[in-house]
């Protein structure tokens, strides 16, 4: 069996919460030896987080396949191991505010001395530089930021907030993922690493295509709901059926279109395909009176065989039990709790859990022996509660 595609890559992780953590979840589950780094006091506050979400936390879900070590960095013999660490690390992903690594003495231009090979990657919602460089935030706030809020939501509303963090998840997490990678390609065949600055921001911002093409076109954005993304086409969005559930609607290709109407008999409306403004509106109408007139399971009964883009929305729950989503092998159980498999499906490497999420410093002492420290060694720090 072939190896890993990351086997022999060692990532040192700084990173708490969200963003940073479940991009080294991919550096992981693809076989990179990922070391959490974790302060020997609160931790990783997603241990302990809130969520609002029932008896599973979040921490569980995308800490697989890494180990643990606490650490105190804000000892000078804690900074002493994590040199040791960096010197032969191949990342260090971190995502404290601009400066607070420099301060504590482990930042790039430290590390990079000791190893220049090394990839040492940035996480943070504004970046390195700009007046806001050292602002807080949260994804909501990247989101209005970058324009995107702003077109978010159905016409005469108000923005809508997404149950899905684009800006921690785009940005923080598949971002960073491109740049770490391009640069361990690099490293490999310089010898020489790369700053790895990331802006959470920055990443949602240079996506946000169709809202730019609007602007480069009209001179301004379309009203929230008016695009042809958001609303202002009837062939592209959601339809509420008579029982309150809705089918997602993508026929943007006339092919589809003409499809979709020969399904619900109405072959008048196969000219307005492509019908925006008030005439969009007004056979957006006609269509929601449409799927008004049957019920989830009536309409997913009659769209199972027909090739047109329009298919249920479904629940999440219903998500999990979905024969494609199933078929793909996107769900596995982690000592009994569900959890996403990798979306990569890449050949001779099958996925495996080798590992729960860990406790807090769990391998601690393995991680530090293998760094040739010593059992006397070990004790000493652990006497000074530095780890």
């Amino acid at each position: 069996m072939r190896s890993l595609p990351l086997a022999g890559i060692r990532v040192l992780d700084l990173t708490r919460l969200l963003p940073g953590p479940f991009a080294t979840l991919h550096l992981a589950d693809l076989g990179a030896d990922v070391i959490k780094i974790e302060d020997t006091g609160a931790g990783d506050y997603a241990r302990t987080a809130g969520s609002g979400h029932g008896v599973i936390n979040y921490f569980q879900l995308i800490n697989r396949n890494k180990r643990s070590l606490s650490l105190d960095l804000k000892q000078a013999a804690g900074v002493e191991v994590f040199m040791r660490l960096a010197a032969s690390a191949d990342v260090i992903i971190e995502s404290f505010r601009p400066g607070v690594v420099d301060k504590l003495g482990i930042g790039y231009a430290a590390v990079a001395a000791l190893n220049p090979r090394i990839v040492y990657c940035a996480i943070t919602g504004y970046g390195q530089d700009g007046p806001y460089r050292e602002r807080a935030g949260h994804d909501l706030n990247y989101l209005g930021y970058c324009g995107l809020l702003d077109q978010i939501g159905v016409a005469g509303g108000a923005p809508a907030v997404p149950n899905f963090q684009i800006g921690d998840l785009l940005g923080g997490t598949m971002t960073a993922l491109v740049g770490v990678l391009a640069a361990i390609v690099d490293a490999r065949a310089s010898g020489h690493g790369r700053y790895v600055d990331v802006a959470m921001t920055d990443a949602v911002f240079a996506h946000t295509l169709f809202p730019l093409l609007t602007v480069l076109g009209r001179g301004h954005v379309q009203e929230r709901g008016a695009d042809v993304l958001s609303g202002g086409m009837p062939g592209y969005g959601v339809y509420a059926t008579s029982d309150g559930r809705y089918f997602a609607v993508s026929a943007m290709e006339a092919k589809f279109w003409q499809m979709l109407c020969e399904t619900i008999d109405r072959p008048d409306l196969r000219p307005f395909a492509f019908a925006t403004g008030a005439e969009g509106q007004r056979i957006r109408r006609e269509l929601e009176t449409v799927f008004a007139q049957r019920t989830f399971a009536a309409w997913t009964a009659v769209f199972e065989h027909v090739d047109c883009c329009v298919t249920p929305v479904l629940h999440l729950e219903e998500s999990l039990e979905n024969e494609q989503i199933l078929a793909r092998g996107m769900v596995v159980e982690v000592d009994g709790v569900k959890q996403f498999a990798p979306p990569y499906k890449i050949s001779e490497m099958p996925f495996e859990v080798r590992l729960p999420a860990p406790a807090a410093g769990e391998h601690s002492e393995d991680i530090l022996r293998e760094a040739g420290l010593s059992a006397d060694e070990i004790a000493r720090l652990r006497t000074l509660k530095v780890i």
